[in-house]
């Protein structure tokens, strides 16, 4: 049952230009419509850059551990969301996994090897938050859809971040969807959203 200190958690994770974001958007705006107060977080590349941190290929260990800790701190800030309009729905833009896929690709870009070590305490990290999401989409990169030019994205680490998100999820065995740039496969994951959702709200 959905509580006050227990809202539903709805991540999504994959490279980037897949539609992360607009796919949480959708959500959000359907939800909002029926009523049912909803967080969304996200810009963790952004803000990291702010201050100074290293992203896409060249993301560090450390820039990926402030990623992480950042939207877990954001993730739980928006479930703690006080007064009458108490959040019922997170949803996360960059669940804690993606963090680790773009690292994993970065190092596999710049053909480096992280301190065993470090992997581990980030993977470790990681894992810790897997059980919190309720429903975890990862999108699929379709190298046919044109990226917008103000993007100007290095296409193999966009192909390497998309295929280490899936690899992730798969060795972790991570309950999760995929989601194309299918219009269909768009449709049916915010139906499912909705579903769980609506379902929990009844409750």
């Amino acid at each position: 049952m959905v509580t006050a200190t227990s809202p539903i958690r709805i991540g999504v994770m994959g490279t980037h230009s897949t539609g992360k974001t607009m796919l949480l958007k959708r959500i959000e705006m359907e939800l909002r419509g029926r009523g049912i107060p909803v967080a969304r977080t996200g810009k963790l590349g952004r803000r990291a850059a702010l201050v100074g941190l290293p992203k896409m290929q060249n993301h560090t260990a450390a820039s990926t551990e402030w990623v992480m800790a950042q939207g877990i701190a954001d993730e739980i800030a928006a479930a703690a969301t006080p007064g009458p309009d108490t959040v019922r729905v997170v949803l996360a833009d960059r669940a804690t996994w993606d963090a680790l896929a773009y690292f994993h690709a970065a190092q596999e870009w710049r053909q480096e090897h992280a301190h065993r070590l470090v992997r581990k305490r980030l993977r470790l990290l990681a894992s810790t938050q897997a059980p919190k999401y309720d429903l975890l989409f990862a999108t699929v990169l379709d190298p046919a859809v044109p990226v917008a030019p103000k993007h100007d994205y290095d296409t193999r680490y966009r192909t390497l971040v998309d295929r280490h998100t899936h690899a992730l999820l798969d060795e972790e065995e991570i309950p999760h969807e995929r989601v194309t740039s299918d219009a269909d496969s768009q449709a049916r994951a915010v139906a499912r959203a909705l579903e769980l959702c609506l379902k929990e709200a009844a409750i």
